[in-house]
């Protein structure tokens, strides 16, 4: 079966299911980073891409207590930040010139709807140029529902008051026996597709992440990819695919997570890139592979290492051990180690085309 892949790879040719879960349990690790390869070269040649932006988590409290997150409390133990707060801190860092703010957050019920439309507005204002990458279909889906409004009208408002793309968290693995083991609260999986598409087909772009490592089969796996690669095939909005291995820590699931390895964590890469023909791009993040590995899933597929982030919250509170932030000559350094081309964008992969930017 490899060498009937290999040949429709070359041939710039899609794969199937079966076939792809034949890569996943393959042994054959040189052979995919080849293979991962040649689809990246054919998206992006020898260009790794990166953000100089910001993260802000607005609050950890969070009613879906979901099992698999370290990072939730009650109201009691939680915070929020204010718009105010949120503001000031988006105009320190905007000097320091990041061009990008990355939000997510739990789901509080005394946050009113008036508070995501007054923190976009509020950052818009600072600089009408800066990319807002804000809130996760789930959080979407729990905003419609607070204020009885349909998703797509959110979305509508959202993007009237500054929202720019989606990140694509919120995804975790679409097998609802999955779901309901790690995340029985969480907005479904097919709720997380339906408000993606509607999403995409009023042109606000979005990334797309899988959760892997904790109770999760590999069939489950390619079932995940399939499922975002027919909505790709339908609004070709998604911009990069975001695996993410799972970490275990403080989560009410670490003693039975079947957790990953750095072999697998490039395998799964490489099956990724191969299968997701239509997706332009694919992320190794740095915060949750390291240094080292980030660097290697550019020779498995990836073409982008992620950003400068500031703050991080979610995945340190799960016990990730990199820093919360890195500088733009940092992630540059890693690049260029792989020979590869550091190029600055935004999360739409538009160019950032500024006095600063190279690095």
């Amino acid at each position: 079966m490899l060498s009937k892949i290999s040949e429709k790879v070359n041939n710039n040719e899609r794969i199937t299911p079966e076939e792809a879960l034949f890569l996943l349990n393959s042994n054959e690790l040189h052979l995919l980073g080849q293979l991962a390869n040649t689809r990246r070269e054919y998206h992006v040649g020898n260009k790794a891409f990166y953000q100089f932006n910001y993260n802000i988590n607005y609050t950890n409290i969070c009613e879906n207590e979901c099992k698999l997150c370290a990072f939730y409390k009650d109201e009691a133990n939680g915070y929020t930040l204010s718009v105010e707060e949120i503001t000031a801190a988006v105009k320190q860092i905007y000097t320091a010139g990041v061009n990008e703010v990355h939000i997510v957050g739990g789901l509080n019920k005394k946050l009113p709807y008036s508070y995501y439309i007054e923190m976009l507005q509020a950052i818009k204002s600072i600089d009408p140029a800066i990319h807002i990458q804000a809130f996760t279909a789930v959080e979407i889906d729990y905003y419609a529902k607070l204020v009885e409004k349909p998703t797509t009208e959110v979305l509508q408002e959202f993007k009237a008051a500054g929202l720019d793309s989606l990140p694509g968290g919120g995804a975790e693995i679409f097998s609802p026996r999955v779901r309901k083991l790690i995340c029985d609260k969480k907005t479904p999986g097919e709720e997380w597709l339906r408000i993606t598409e509607e999403a995409h087909n009023m042109g606000i772009g979005s990334n797309a992440t899988m959760l892997y490592g904790h109770l999760e089969t590999n069939e489950e796996i390619i079932d995940h990819l399939v499922q975002l690669r027919d909505l790709q095939d339908r609004t070709g909005g998604f911009k990069a695919f975001v695996p993410l291995s799972f970490f275990n820590k403080n989560t009410e699931i670490d003693h039975i997570a079947r957790g990953s390895s750095g072999i697998f964590d490039m395998k799964l890469m490489a099956t990724a890139r191969i299968f997701l023909d239509n997706f332009p791009h694919l992320k190794a993040l740095w915060m949750i592979y390291g240094y080292k590995a980030c660097q290697v899933g550019l020779d498995y597929g990836a073409d982008d290492i992620g950003g400068t982030y500031y703050d991080e919250e979610i995945v340190h509170s799960a016990g990730a051990e990199t820093p919360k932030s890195l500088s733009k000559d940092e992630i540059c350094e890693l690049i260029r180690k792989m020979n590869r081309v550091p190029v600055e964008v935004n999360s739409n992969y538009e160019l950032i085309e500024k006095e600063n930017t190279p690095c």
